[in-house]
């Protein structure tokens, strides 16, 4: 543990309360804190208010505990200024939307005097779908379009592929078609009526069935791996839609990406990363919400959120 004097943290979040803390990084991230001694004042993006050049949020000081329905308190409701702060930790959860862009902007106005984990200008300029882009030789085949010309040749090219919407997150919308899949045609209007974004097709990678990788990364260096089993229903291995969590270290393969991608993350200031690997592909660069800290923990791995707050006062000093 690296000693740090006390620090005032606020943690901007989705609902503390309804949070599931069995698995929630934020709450062991908080945890943490309160146990080196830090100060906590909890507040949703909403609270957000910028006048007069102070960045200010309506929230409440609070008190966490590793305890199932009973692991928060809450203070009264009061009104701070985000810059009287040593660190905020910006932790809701994407869609990555113009309220989630917005909120970076917001918080651009204080750091890095406080400290915005992770950066908010580089988690703006970072999106999962299309940063991962930035290391073709790492990545399977990718498109991003919403050209039906463009998608049917890749998908000819390529058979069997998954499509989803390009800032879509937990799993939610992605689908896989076989190259024969006449359900195709159909998807993409229903996918243009949904979304005024490009969309992003990626070749079918048939090792998931053996596990999507997490694997997080902290400053630029691997910390901690999960992998995450579809249900034998689904190709999603995402825990939200029913993956299942089990214990792994890291390949060759994958120390490989992690020394090529670690020094322009940790020259981004982006702390607090996670990585999804499938079979040797790299197919996500989570920057927003990263989660999988209490799951490697509870394997037995690293005290993430420990490597965590080390870094963040190492950047402090």
């Amino acid at each position: 543990m690296t000693a740090c004097k006390p620090l005032k943290v606020a943690v901007q979040m989705d609902p503390v309360e309804a949070i599931n803390i069995r698995g929630d990084s934020t709450f062991a991230l908080m945890l943490e804190a309160q146990a080196r001694g830090h100060s906590l004042f909890y507040y949703q993006p909403k609270a957000l208010a910028l006048a007069n050049g102070s960045l200010t949020a309506r929230g409440a000081r609070v008190t966490v505990r590793d305890e199932p329905g009973n692991h928060v308190s809450l203070a009264q409701p009061e009104e701070i200024d985000l810059g009287t702060q040593d660190v905020v930790l910006m932790r809701q959860d994407p869609p990555f939307d113009m309220a989630y862009i917005t909120a970076t902007h917001l918080l651009e106005h204080i750091h890095p005097q406080t400290l915005v984990v992770n950066d908010p200008a580089e988690v703006r300029n970072a999106p999962e779908k299309l940063f991962v882009l930035n290391y073709p030789d790492l990545t399977p085949p990718t498109l991003i379009t919403r050209d039906a010309q463009a998608l049917e040749d890749f998908r000819r090219a390529h058979g069997d592929i998954i499509l989803k919407p390009l800032y879509g997150n937990g799993g939610a919308g992605v689908f896989k078609l076989s190259s024969d899949d006449q359900n195709f045609a159909s998807l993409l209007e229903l996918f243009s009526q949904s979304f005024r974004e490009p969309f992003i097709a990626q070749r079918y990678l048939p090792e998931v069935r053996a596990g999507d990788k997490r694997i997080i990364l902290v400053d630029g260096k691997p910390a901690g791996a999960i992998n995450r089993v579809p249900a034998a229903h689904d190709h999603r291995s995402n825990m939200h839609v029913g993956g299942k969590a089990e214990p792994s270290t890291l390949t060759r393969r994958e120390h490989e990406i992690c020394e090529a991608i670690g020094p322009d993350l940790k020259r981004r200031g982006l702390i607090f990363v996670g990585i999804d690997v499938i079979g040797d592909w790299l197919t996500e660069i989570n920057v927003t919400s990263p989660t999988g800290i209490r799951e490697v923990k509870r394997f037995g791995g690293e005290d993430i959120a420990a490597l965590i707050w080390d870094a963040i006062a190492t950047r402090r000093a």
